[in-house]
């Protein structure tokens, strides 16, 4: 189950084609998947399901992220796609 503060933490996928990805968590999806953007492949408009049981948390928790997701701001694709290359690999689409 994802918890507000989980909202805008960095994680990593740890199974499927896209294991060794960066994500960061947008919402929740139901008690046990959650919604995944990048910024570039996967973005809020059409966000990553993903079982929370495939993911790896990080430490990673950025507060101006956090404030874009719950503002809704139209800038959060670039937001998050800057943050991630930044502070990990990310797959340019």
């Amino acid at each position: 189950m994802v918890k507000k503060e989980l909202i805008g933490r960095m994680v990593l996928s740890e199974a499927g084609h896209d294991k060794g990805d960066l994500y960061i968590i947008i919402g929740e999806y139901s008690k046990d998947s959650v919604l995944l953007v990048n910024g570039s492949t996967k973005t809020t408009k059409k966000p990553k399901l993903k079982k929370f049981k495939h993911l790896s948390l990080t430490d990673v928790l950025d507060e101006e992220i956090q404030k874009s997701i719950h503002e809704k701001d139209k800038n959060l694709d670039l937001i998050i796609k800057r943050f991630l290359k930044l502070n990990g690999n990310v797959k340019e689409g």
